[in-house]
């Protein structure tokens, strides 16, 4: 039900002021940087593609990023060409949260570089923000923790409903 009612938003177009879309991207190289600043491993392997560009897209959204000589990612500049190209081909958004809330990837079509496509993936696979720590530099530890185990029984309990909303609606769905 709600699948249909976001499928039928009256908004499919929408497209976000050129200046927010611009700062948007910008506040995700800071985060993906930060994150890669943990993994001493990641900026190894990302050196080792400096000047290469990846373009990450999704319906009308596209970022495309390059890695830097210090092991960083930047925003490639507009008429870079991708040498990979990583397309999510899953167009609905409350599919793509589900299954992001079950911890699978979503289904991505790759295009282009091999090894750059191979080091992306582990980059995926490896890279992990510890969210726990960054807040632990704010609030303390012990409030950090507190916080980190909460937020991860919430998540649990919703990965559950959904798995129960789920079986539930294929139930209904075979009868």
């Amino acid at each position: 039900m709600l699948e249909g009612f976001l499928q039928n938003l009256p908004l499919p177009n929408f497209q976000p002021p050129v200046w927010v879309v611009d700062e948007t991207q910008r506040r995700i190289v800071l985060l993906l940087n930060h994150i890669l600043l943990q993994e001493k491993e990641a900026t190894g392997r990302l050196v080792r593609q400096k000047g290469r560009v990846v373009l990450m897209q999704w319906r009308s959204f596209a970022i495309k990023l390059i890695a830097t000589p210090a092991g960083l990612l930047d925003r490639a500049p507009a008429e870079a060409k991708a040498d990979l190209i990583l397309e999510v081909t899953e167009e609905s958004p409350l599919a793509l949260g589900q299954a992001a809330l079950r911890g699978d990837k979503p289904a991505v079509r790759i295009e282009g570089d091999v090894q750059l496509a191979a080091e992306v993936n582990w980059l995926v696979d490896h890279v992990r923000w510890d969210l726990e720590e960054d807040i632990s530099r704010v609030i303390g530890d012990a409030p950090a923790h507190a916080l980190g185990q909460a937020a991860r029984g919430m998540a649990t309990a919703l990965r559950q409903f959904i798995g129960v909303a789920a079986a539930t609606g294929a139930t209904k769905a075979q009868a």
